[in-house]
C-alpha cells in the first residue's frame, strides 16, 4: 500500500519550517542538513532552484504525523490551538486515503464522458482538480467536521450528482441583487407554499439552517446540482454555478466556508471595475457574472448565482488546479494539448491581465480555482487561451490610483466596498498580493510541477516564467519589476500559522489570507542550478 502519511507529514513540516512558527528556523543545524526537533532529527534537502524555501524536509525518513505534532506540542505557546492544527492534518490524511481508494473508479467513470459533455463550465476538470494538492497549504484536502460520508455524498472529487434542499426567509430579513434564473424554484416547489423568500440549502447545511430564527427547510428538495472544486458551488445549469453556505472550513480551520453577506456586494463592485479596465485594456480575460445574490444577514443564509459567458458553452473550461491533474484517458490533463505552448500562452494572458491591473492599483486574490483557461480547441489552431475569472471578493484595491486611471462611475467606486480591508494606499501591500497569488500560485506552482512530471525541463519552465514576465512589465513598471524578477527574496504567506494555530489578536492579521511570514529565496533569479 502507498505512504501518503509519510509526504503529508513531510509537507506539514515544511510548511511550519518556512513559517518559521514558533522560531523553528532556529532549530535548523549549521549546514542547513538536518532540524533539530525536540526528541527527533529531520533530514533536510536543499532546494536547486528553490521555491518559496531554500531546504525542505526529506520524505523518505518514515516521518508521521505523531512526529510534527510532538514537536508542535513542545514548541508551541500555550495559547497555540494545536488540537485544532492536529484535527486539520488528520483530516487531511483521511481525505487522502479515501481520494487514493476513490480514484480509480472515478476516472473510470469520467472517462466514459464523451467529449462534447467534458465541455463547458461543467464538473469535469473541476473533479480531476480535486484529486490535486494545495502549492502550497499541506492540508488542503481536509475538509473540517465533515465525515467520509459526507465527502463521498458531496465533495467533488467523487463527481456525485444530489439534490438541493431550499428554505423559506421571512422577506424582511432578505436582501436581493440582480435576476434569478429561470430553474429558481418558486415555494410551491419546495414545499413552502405562502411562506417568504426562497433560498437555496445545501444538505450539509440543513441542521444549521434550521435553528435559524424564523426560517424553515422545505420538505421537497429542488434541482439536481454537481459539486465544483470548491463544494459549496455547485453546477446548476449549463452556464450557471450556484454558491451556498456550507459549515466546513477549508485552508486553515479559522478560514469557514460560509458567506458573510457583506461579500457578496463587494464581489459584484469589484467585478464592475474589472469590467470597465477590459472595455479600457482589452486583454483575453472573460468574467464571469457575479451580480445576482441573496442574503439574510446571516452567513448561513446567502446565495450567488455565477453566469458564465456563451464563449464557455462550447470550449474545455480547465481551472489552472486541474492543468496538472491525472487525465482519465491517462497522461495529464494539460497533454491534451502542446505542453510548451499552451503553459506559454497561458502565462502571457495572466501577467498581460494581472500587469494591467497592477497599474490600476488592483491586485485579485485570483488563485488556482479561480482563474480557469477557456481552450477552444485541441491544438493550436484552436485559437490562444483565454482566462476566466471569477470570486472576486478577496481583492485589494487602491482607490487614489483607481482614480487616476478611470474616472469615477457609478456603482464602481471601491471607497463603496463593505470590506475596507480591500483597500489600500500601500504599493507593498499590492505587490505581496500579486507575488503570492499570481506569481507563486498561478505561474510558479504549475512551473515546478511541470518538471515534477516531467513534462517540461525545469530550465524552459521557469525561463517561460521570467520571459513571460519580463515582457509583461513595461517601463514605467519599475516598481513591480523590483519587487518581482529583481528582488532578492519573495514574500511568502503564514497559512497554518495564521489559519489554524495562532489567532488574529496575535498575529496582528487583519484578513487570515493576507498573513505573510518570512519571505524566501527568489527562484527567478538563481540560474546556477538549472
Amino acid at each position: 500500500m502507498t505512504d501518503v502519511e509519510g509526504p503529508l507529514a513531510a509537507r506539514v513540516l515544511d510548511a511550519l519550517l518556512r513559517e518559521d512558527y514558533a522560531g523553528m528556523r532556529r532549530l535548523v543545524g549549521p549546514a542547513r542538513r538536518v532540524l533539530n526537533l525536540p526528541g527527533r532529527s529531520v533530514r533536510l534537502l536543499e532546494q536547486c532552484p528553490p521555491f518559496l524555501a531554500d531546504v525542505v524536509v526529506d520524505p523518505g525518513q518514515g516521518l508521521r504525523l505523531a512526529d510534527v505534532f510532538a514537536a508542535v506540542r513542545a514548541l508551541a505557546d500555550p495559547r497555540d490551538d494545536v488540537a485544532a492544527f492536529e484535527r486539520e492534518c488528520l483530516d487531511a490524511l483521511a481525505a487522502v486515503r479515501l481520494h487514493e481508494d476513490a480514484r480509480p473508479a472515478v476516472h473510470r467513470r469520467l472517462a466514459r464522458i464523451p467529449d462534447e459533455l467534458r465541455r463547458g463550465p461543467g464538473a469535469f476538470y473541476e473533479t480531476l482538480a480535486a484529486f490535486t494538492d494545495h502549492p502550497v497549504h499541506p492540508a488542503g484536502r481536509g475538509r473540517a467536521g465533515l465525515s467520509m460520508a459526507d465527502l463521498s455524498r458531496y465533495a467533488p472529487e467523487f463527481n456525485p450528482g444530489f439534490p438541493l434542499r431550499w428554505a423559506s426567509v421571512p422577506d424582511a430579513d432578505v436582501t436581493l441583487a440582480g435576476t434569478r434564473p429561470s430553474w429558481w424554484p418558486d415555494p410551491e416547489d419546495v414545499g413552502l407554499p405562502g411562506k417568504g423568500t426562497v433560498f437555496p440549502v445545501h444538505p450539509l447545511a440543513v441542521p444549521h439552517v434550521r435553528a435559524e430564527p424564523g426560517v424553515e427547510v422545505g420538505p421537497d428538495p429542488y434541482l439536481q446540482v454537481t459539486p465544483t472544486l470548491s463544494m459549496r458551488t455547485v453546477v446548476a445549469g449549463p452556464l450557471d454555478h450556484l454558491k451556498m453556505p456550507l459549515p466546513t472550513s477549508t485552508l486553515g480551520m479559522r478560514n469557514r466556508r460560509t458567506i458573510v453577506p457583506g461579500t457578496l456586494p463587494d464581489g459584484a463592485l469589484v467585478e464592475r471595475i474589472l469590467r470597465r479596465v477590459l472595455d479600457k485594456e482589452p486583454h483575453p480575460v472573460l468574467l464571469a457574472d457575479e451580480q445576482t445574490y441573496g442574503h439574510a444577514r446571516s452567513p448561513l443564509l446567502g446565495y450567488l448565482v455565477r453566469r458564465f459567458p456563451a464563449e464557455t458553452a462550447r470550449a474545455h473550461v480547465v481551472p489552472v488546479a486541474g492543468l496538472l491533474a491525472e487525465s482519465p484517458d491517462g497522461g495529464h490533463v494539460i497533454e491534451r494539448w502542446d505542453v510548451e505552448d499552451l503553459f506559454g500562452a497561458y502565462l502571457s494572458a495572466l501577467f498581460a491581465w494581472n500587469v494591467t491591473l497592477f497599474r490600476y492599483g488592483i491586485a485579485l486574490e485570483a488563485h488556482q480555482q479561480n482563474v480557469a483557461l477557456v481552450l477552444d480547441g485541441d491544438a493550436p489552431e484552436g485559437g490562444p487561451p483565454r482566462l476566466l475569472i471569477k470570486d472576486n471578493d478577496g481583492a485589494l484595491i487602491d482607490p487614489r490610483r483607481l482614480r487616476e486611471h478611470l474616472a469615477p462611475a457609478p456603482g464602481t467606486d471601491p471607497r463603496d466596498l463593505l470590506d475596507q480591508r480591500m483597500t489600500t494606499r500601500d504599493p507593498e501591500a499590492l505587490a505581496r498580493v500579486f507575488v503570492t497569488i499570481t506569481l507563486h500560485l498561478c505561474a510558479a506552482a504549475p512551473a515546478f510541477g511541470l518538471a515534477r512530471r516531467g513534462l517540461l525541463p525545469r530550465r524552459a519552465a521557469l525561463a517561460l516564467v521570467r520571459d513571460r514576465l519580463d515582457a509583461a512589465l513595461g517601463p514605467d513598471d519599475a516598481f513591480l519589476r523590483a519587487r518581482t524578477l529583481d528582488a532578492t527574496v519573495l514574500p511568502g504567506k503564514a497559512m497554518i500559522t495564521a489559519g489554524t494555530l495562532v489567532d488574529k489578536a496575535r498575529t496582528g492579521a487583519a484578513d487570515i489570507n493576507k498573513h505573510y511570514g518570512p519571505p524566501g529565496p527568489n527562484y527567478l533569479r538563481d540560474a546556477t542550478c538549472f
